[in-house]
């Protein structure tokens, strides 16, 4: 019997022993993996391999819990990233960086681009530049499936203001993380964690994370939400190291991150030291032995039983709800939804004080949400021609953009017959206000213009190459283009974007959209449109903001009479470009830089698709002043008389040539 006992003690070992090792490897928590695809042979596996082993190797920065590597050259370059939570200790955080290199390619096995998600740390990789940029696509939200009882309202107000505190603390801190505890009930606390990549700017961090508490479930006692950028998470029990966390935050940002929590498994049951058994009392001991060993194994295996159910448990308890990926439906999206009333306390029920402008397909309001952060609200008009298409549309295409040259969707309302868009607050309103003003235009010098004029390039270079997505804006005019407070161009209004799969480069449409005199000449006429769409587009705009006009109002050189475009065609043909400069101007301006912009602009227009360059050449052009330029051709669209039309009926489709002098959207153009 005592060989029995030993056996069962031995048993006992080995399974604590082993449960306490299987308690160390990491949580998993979701993973996201792109459509786009490597080769088991290819150089982008050989870099992807190097980067994942610079980023677990032993001189790898642990103590600060972060860090980045970049291996190869275009276009087989891999940028990627580890980061640990904030109250992890180096050792965990190693170990976290360790397994997950090593779990990557059972998620993900030739993937380009990749986030893993565990409960200790992150590791992203792509192909394209992740660092230093604000990316809350692909994300994943963990919710508590057990409701608030009692005191929803307490705690949702409770959430909004502590999460609020931790997330400016957050964005200002080195290490940008805080954690903190607020009183909930008297007998119950509130836990929040919020934290960025240390990479992004304090502003870019702090609208990160105020833009994914806001979406947490507040109906809910805890929830998370995980984005590449940055993660926030609160429960009604502590969940991170206090003890990290109470330090002083001078001196978390001067010293290594404290040690972690530590989850304390309670140790077997001590043995029960039983003297040896006299001659002749064998029977008694082995009596004696069952008595006392059995119910101790049966009592220790019960409580190993409990403690793996309520882990078990808790690990289970979360539903998963990924965030707007690369779905092509609205209800990928379904995290971003508000409530109308929401909507409609934060904008005063969209009173004509919070009025900030009439758009082509609505109104446009300011709101401000209980915890301060202030948004804009784009109020669709019930009788407006953008219809649940175009809603659905811009949407899911702005749920995918992060840039700082692109207005950030935070979310949407769609009840009933109301159709409304949130975007982040854009306090200098859009362009056209500016530039078609005589008063506010003074506000625009040359070097301003200069500025906004590169940022659009920007913003429209990464819907045609760098984001994920290949999007045609096909709306690009002054009134789409928002200014911050620091007159940074943000482009807006993707209700008429379309996005481009695979190698596609231009498409045709019957359902001719956008506005009259931005258009290009082929997609006015024949409903083809391409990046080198936006890129006409964008040399209309140009001219508009070097001038201070409008391309849809007249202008007379010579006796004869021409929209903005060719009448900028004929000052350059007659040696006199720079006549088209805003007078406003004076003398503070550098003729160089006009004189190019005007020859940019103008191989933008040009008639045939193929002789515009692309956005990525504008760029250059823009920014190097020793790239020499083509000579440009005639532009598409000379002027005729407000009347004159050509209608044309052909084979296959219908077609329609445009000359109008309207400066409004459109949704549909059929002959007449």
């Amino acid at each position: 019997m005592s060989s029995c006992a030993s056996f069962i003690f031995l048993l006992l070992f080995l399974f604590f022993n082993s449960f306490r090792v299987s308690a160390q490897d990491p949580t998993y928590l979701y993973h996201y993996c792109s459509s786009i695809t490597f080769s088991r042979n290819s150089t982008y596996l050989t870099n992807l391999r190097t980067l994942l082993s610079s980023l677990s190797s032993r001189n790898a920065s642990y103590s600060t819990g972060f860090q980045t590597a970049t291996a190869g050259q275009a276009p087989d370059r891999v940028t990627g990233l580890f980061l640990c939570r904030g109250d992890v200790s180096p050792e965990v955080c190693r170990s976290c960086a360790e397994f997950s290199v090593n779990d990557t390619f059972t998620w993900c096995p030739n993937q380009r681009e990749v986030t893993l998600y565990y409960n200790e740390c992150m590791l992203r990789y792509s192909n394209r530049n992740i660092l230093s940029t604000l990316d809350t696509d692909g994300g994943v939200m963990l919710f508590n499936t057990q409701n608030t009882t009692s005191n929803q309202i307490r705690l949702r107000d409770l959430m909004l203001s502590t999460m609020n505190e931790a997330a400016t603390e957050a964005s200002r801190s080195a290490r940008k993380f805080d954690a903190r505890k607020s009183n909930f009930t008297a007998l119950q606390s509130f836990y929040g964690l919020l934290q960025c990549t240390p990479d992004l700017t304090t502003y870019d961090c702090l609208s990160c994370l105020q833009q994914i508490f806001n979406r947490l479930p507040t109906e809910k006692i805890g929830g998370r939400l995980l984005v590449p950028s940055c993660s926030s998470r609160y429960e009604l029990y502590l969940f991170f190291n206090e003890t990290a966390i109470t330090t002083p935050k001078s001196q978390l940002d001067a010293a290594p991150p404290p040690p972690p929590l530590q989850i304390s498994i309670p140790s077997p049951p001590p043995l029960i030291s039983i003297p040896s058994p006299l001659p002749g009392e064998g029977g008694n001991s082995t009596v004696i032995i069952i008595a006392v060993v059995v119910p101790i194994t049966l009592l220790f295996l019960l409580f190993v039983a409990i403690f793996s159910f309520r882990t078990k448990r808790k690990r289970t308890i979360y539903e998963t709800e990924p965030l707007a990926g690369d779905g092509n439906d609205i209800t990928t999206a379904g995290s971003l939804q508000f409530d109308f009333k929401a909507i409609e306390s934060a904008t005063d029920k969209f009173s004509e004080s919070n009025k900030l402008g009439q758009g082509g397909f609505g109104q446009v309001y300011k709101g401000t949400f209980p915890n301060g952060v202030q948004v804009g609200v784009k109020r669709l008009s019930k009788t407006s021609g953008q219809g649940e298409r175009e809603f659905e549309n811009e949407v899911i295409v702005v749920a995918k953009l992060q840039h700082r040259n692109l207005v950030r969707l935070l979310g949407f309302c769609l009840e009933g017959d109301e159709k409304i868009l949130v975007y982040e607050f854009v306090p200098n309103k859009s362009l056209d206000y500016f530039l078609f003003d005589s008063k506010m235009q003074r506000q625009l010098d040359w070097t301003r213009r200069y500025k906004i004029i590169e940022g659009i390039a920007r913003g429209i270079l990464y819907l045609h190459q760098d984001s994920r997505l290949t999007i045609i804006h096909r709306d690009l005019k002054a009134g789409n283009i928002l200014l911050d407070a620091d007159m940074n161009p943000k482009v807006a209004d993707f209700g008429m974007a379309r996005i481009f799969g695979g190698d596609q480069t231009e498409a045709n449409t019957k359902r001719v959209v956008g506005t009259y005199g931005y258009m290009s000449p082929e997609y006015a006429m024949y409903g083809q449109f391409s990046m080198k769409s936006d890129v006409y587009s964008f040399g209309v705009l140009v001219f508009e903001i070097i001038s201070g006009m409008k391309n849809s109002s007249l202008y007379q050189l010579d006796g004869s009479v021409g929209n903005l475009v060719t009448y900028t065609w004929r000052l350059w043909s007659n040696g006199s470009p720079l006549e088209l400069a805003d007078p406003s101007f004076g003398d503070n301006y550098q003729t160089e830089e006009i004189t190019r912009c005007i020859h940019i602009a103008l191989l933008c227009v040009q008639e045939d698709a193929e002789d515009r360059p692309t956005m990525s050449a504008i760029l250059q052009m823009l920014t190097t002043s020793s790239i020499a330029l083509a000579v440009p051709r005639p532009p598409g669209f000379y002027f005729r008389s407000r009347h004159e039309q050509v209608v044309e009926v052909g084979p296959s489709r219908d077609t329609l040539a445009l000359c109008s002098i309207d400066d409004s959207s459109i949704t549909s153009l059929a002959p007449r």
